[in-house]
């Protein structure tokens, strides 16, 4: 159980300034007077002094060489006016570079109310890395109230390990981080992916007595999400909104995410009921959440209907709700519908971006339709909107599924001229198109081009390959790319079994088909019903009668029947077989089938 609110109250120590008269002691240079030349300084000489100098750092190049000329350097060496000048300078990066040129003259030694104010002004300029590089270069600790301050900058950069080590930092010498600092690095860590720092960092925040808020629940229930634990995530809002605390609306749109991606639509339905009940309206948001988990699985027209309710309930759906629902209504090739919601959401005030044009040409484009996806491919350029790899992709596959391989090569072409960087999924897609039009060789180099560029191959890189190189008997090819990709950990596409296995066949290699055949049944994957019937053909050229049976009894099994060819083959060779045995199998067979 959770324990809810108490926010820890911080005590601020304010330092008052003080208008004091300062005495500063100057050397003199003659040899035979050992002289002091007593010079007073007050406090708002400092500052006009202060003021003099941040203009010339800012201003004057080379300020280096002569700024020492201009002022004394035991003025601008006091820590009073190296404090003012810090603090009058409104460019942290300039604060720092004066500090490193102090440090760099003979004799200067900072104090650590210096090395503190400036580490301050670097934390609230967000130049995280400039104050790790100044912690380490000055060999200080700075105030914890100022490594507070430091872990909520490097939680807010993402780089939660540096963020643990300031924590860590303060822990070790008995200050207890604030709740702010917990939340961001909790925060930071689930974003960064890293939900087992999550647990952890809250274990220890418990051990800390640290009481949770509503952002720490927040943050626990979306990891909850992201570990799949969704009774867990879904107990724990519950148990929140019941003490009357309202997480912020992501969470609710994580949850209901996850509870999409599940088909747990009668979780989402009580999620919902829940928010009503406890006087929460869901947002527009949470319903295109909604909406594009439906599309997604598959129901969109639950999704559509959805989507209309949503605009009879006075919502207004946005630029990016009409992008999933284009999206679905192309997915389930309603394309008249998708476009007549296109048109209607020009009329709302929303022009079409580089997404929903993307969605619709993709539509067009696996109908067949590639006069309509190229009219909006221009209309896209024509307005100026930026095109992206994923739209490259997106045309090219429409070329080839419509077999035009040289419309999809020029673009192909076009992508680097463009400056459009070519990934992993349009090198695929170019693999898989050459391999369909039977041009193995350039299919193989664009597959050594990716290699060579950094990209890391993937399944589906090696599966058109290796269908083709079987298709052309070329086995050994076609086994040193499946060795490589096993090699580099890669699970196979499954249908690549079953290239491999007909391969076989075909060379009258009925041993190592069965082996195929065998590996695929216990790693409970599913031949296709070809395969079974080209190893039975294998297996009766080889007059394998009983492996034969033993095959067409595993493809009853799976509920594959085999053609009547292949079946009258068969028996017409067990008739041939002048035994009891064979009575009884082809008894068995005719009974089957």
């Amino acid at each position: 159980m959770f324990i809810f609110i108490r926010n820890n109250l911080f005590r601020l120590q304010n330092r008052k300034s003080l208008h004091q008269t300062r005495t500063i002691a100057i050397s003199g240079d003659d040899n035979s007077n050992n002289n002091q030349l007593m010079i007073i300084v007050d406090d708002k000489q400092f500052t006009d002094i202060a003021k003099q100098v941040c203009n010339i750092i800012r201003y004057q190049p080379g300020w280096e060489k002569t700024i020492l000329s201009e002022f004394p350097s035991p003025t601008l060496f006091h820590p009073n006016c190296i404090l003012e000048i810090i603090k009058n300078q409104d460019n942290a990066l300039l604060s720092y570079r004066f500090f490193q040129w102090l440090c760099s003259n003979d004799g200067f030694s900072p104090d650590s109310r210096c090395c503190n104010a400036l580490f301050d002004v670097l934390v609230q300029a967000k130049a995280s890395k400039v104050a790790q590089s100044f912690i380490s270069s000055m060999d200080f600790v700075p105030e914890p109230s100022s490594l507070e301050s430091f872990v909520l900058c490097l939680s807010e950069d993402g780089d939660v390990n540096e963020a643990l080590k300031v924590l860590a930092q303060l822990t070790s010498c008995g200050h207890s981080p604030s709740l702010a600092v917990w939340n961001a690095l909790l925060l930071a860590s689930f974003q960064a992916g890293r939900t087992d720092i999550v647990w952890e960092l809250y274990g220890e925040m418990m051990n800390f007595g640290m009481v949770a808020d509503v952002d720490t629940v927040g943050c626990l229930i979306r990891s909850f999400c992201k570990d799949n634990k969704l009774p867990e995530a879904f107990e724990l809002l519950r148990q929140v909104l019941g003490l009357g605390m309202v997480p912020d609306d992501i969470v609710f749109i994580n949850l209901i995410a996850a509870f999409c991606k599940e088909r747990n639509y009668t979780k989402v339905s009580q999620l919902l009921h829940l928010m009503i009940a406890n006087n929460l309206v869901p947002s527009i948001v949470l319903y295109q959440e909604i909406i594009y988990w439906l599309c997604k699985n598959g129901m969109g027209n639950e999704g559509f209907r959805i989507f209309n309710q949503l605009k009879d309930r006075g919502y207004t759906p946005g630029i990016v709700l009409y992008t999933i629902m284009i999206d679905g209504l192309c997915k389930m090739r309603r394309m008249g519908m998708a476009r007549k919601l296109w048109f209607e959401m020009i009329c709302s005030g929303f022009h079409p971006d580089e997404n929903t044009y993307n969605v619709l040409i993709n539509g067009y484009s696996k109908i067949g339709n590639m006069e309509e996806a190229w009219t909006l491919w221009e209309e896209m350029i024509n307005r100026g909107l930026r095109r992206t790899t994923p739209h490259y992709n997106t045309i090219i596959t429409g070329f080839l599924m419509d077999g035009n391989m040289d419309k999809a090569r020029e673009l192909f072409e076009e992508m680097p001229k463009m400056e459009i960087r070519r990934d992993l999924v349009t090198y695929n897609t170019m693999v898989k198109g050459f391999c369909k039009l039977g041009k193995t060789n350039e299919a193989l180099n664009l597959y050594h081009e990716l290699l060579a560029i950094g990209l890391q191959p993937s399944a589906a890189s090696y599966a058109p390959l290796i269908e083709a190189f079987c298709n052309l008997g070329e086995v050994q090819c076609a086994m040193d790319m499946w060795n490589d990709m096993l090699h580099r950990e890669l699970k196979p596409i499954i249908h690549t079994h079953d290239h491999i296995i007909v391969a076989f066949c075909k060379q009258g290699n009925a041993t190592e088909s069965m082996n195929w055949l065998a590996m695929m049944l216990q790693n409970k994957l599913r031949p296709l019903r070809a395969t079974f019937i080209e190893i039975i053909k294998c297996l009766m050229s080889n007059h394998l009668l009983d492996d034969a049976l033993l095959i067409l009894r595993s493809m009853f099994e799976m509920g594959y029947a085999p053609g009547n060819s292949v079946f009258y083959d068969l028996v017409d060779q067990l008739c041939k077989e002048k035994s009891d045995q064979s009575g009884v199998c082809l008894e068995g067979v005719l009974e089957r089938f």
